[in-house]
């Protein structure tokens, strides 16, 4: 004898992809734009970076 069970709909698969999609594409989208926690060790805006260039060769002298 054969069952006849008929499942209606079609699950929640569809919304479980929906939301999947959207959780990767917050994630991405955090991670492009900068991806920053919380404030830094010395607050927001408090960053100092100093870059030393090389000097150029003193000129020879005559």
């Amino acid at each position: 004898m054969a069952d006849n069970n008929v499942q209606q709909g079609g699950g929640n698969n569809a919304l479980y992809f929906i939301v999947g999609g959207l959780v990767v594409v917050a994630v991405a989208a955090f991670l492009f734009f900068g991806g920053h926690l919380g404030n830094g060790p010395d607050g927001p805006g408090d960053t100092n970076i100093t870059i030393q260039t090389p000097r150029p060769p003193a000129a020879p002298a005559n």
